[in-house]
């Protein structure tokens, strides 16, 4: 497939970024900040090719779509919560800065430009290129997991005594539950599939049936990059029940009872360093696959 002409990317760019960010925002998954945020970062994704469109589209779409699906569940927790689910500026930038700036970088090294991710001359491309993929699988999981998790009617434990099976209360940092592990799993495959799916369209590049194999390591990404946000979560993150509130709360107080970790992260501390590690061991995969 020809590239299109240089003036119709920018015009691609911005006329799509606003759209999805407009449905973003309009369906209550991101605030005004945040939808501005996902504006920017969506139309420079885009304008540096491509080849990050469609699993970008299907990151932000798939947003809307879960926190519409669980939007009545969620307003029967509490009007309070909903708000302080909706998405700002500072959580897109936790969930797309490292995605960025890997973006950036590929952009900016001459050989990166229109390469598959099993380019076989540059491991420093496939990595880059892989942990993108990684990045974005592992966002779409923490959030799918988090936004299923809260409002299935399963019963939450802490990962870190998920053998012994330690039910906790819904909200609790490192909580998991089977629906909603399953869902980050089905998130990370949604954007692998959606990348392939544009590199099988878009890019000429050997070993096509070899670059299926972006989809289960996708799958990986999202199902493990849950665990590990869970497990520091569970750790490094404050989570106590509060008797005034009769709430879960992230700071410790008088009246509030520990249940579990410590207060050395706070939300999007914890989403970024899951993210990153994620990302870190999604590249070291894809070198060695590819």
């Amino acid at each position: 497939m020809e590239s299109p002409p240089q003036w119709l990317q920018p015009l691609f760019a911005v006329i799509c970024a606003f759209q999805i960010a407009l449905i973003s925002h309009t369906s209550r998954s991101h605030t005004t900040s945040g939808a501005v945020a996902a504006f920017i970062v969506m139309t420079f994704h885009i304008l540096v090719g491509f080849r990050f469109s469609f699993m970008l589209f299907a990151f932000f779409l798939s947003l809307s779509w879960i926190t519409m699906r669980t939007e009545d569940k969620k307003r029967k927790l509490g009007l309070e919560y909903k708000k302080g689910r909706q998405r700002n500026w500072v959580h897109v930038l936790a969930n797309s800065g490292i995605g960025s700036v890997l973006v950036a970088t590929i952009w900016i090294l001459p050989e990166g430009l229109d390469k598959c991710v099993n380019f076989k001359d540059s491991n420093l491309i496939t990595s880059l290129i892989g942990g993108v993929v990684g990045h974005y699988s592992c966002c779409a999981g923490n959030i799918w997991s988090s936004e299923l998790g809260i409002v299935t009617q399963e019963r939450t434990f802490l990962i870190t005594r998920f053998i012994t099976r330690k039910r906790v209360r819904k909200g609790t940092n490192g909580g998991v539950t089977t629906k909603g592990l399953k869902a980050a799993a089905k998130a990370g495959t949604l954007i692998g599939a959606s990348f392939f799916l544009q590199e099988l369209l878009t890019k000429r590049c050997e070993f096509v049936l070899k670059k299926v194999l972006v989809i289960p390591i996708a799958f990986m990404a999202g199902l493990g990059g849950s665990i590990i946000k869970s497990l520091l979560g569970a750790t490094l993150q404050f989570s106590g029940y509060c008797a005034v509130l009769k709430k879960v709360v992230e700071r410790p107080a008088p009246t509030v009872k520990r249940i579990s970790g410590h207060n050395l992260l706070d939300n999007n501390a914890v989403n970024l360093l899951s993210v990153l590690l994620t990302t870190i061991l999604t590249s070291i995969i894809c070198v060695y696959i590819y």
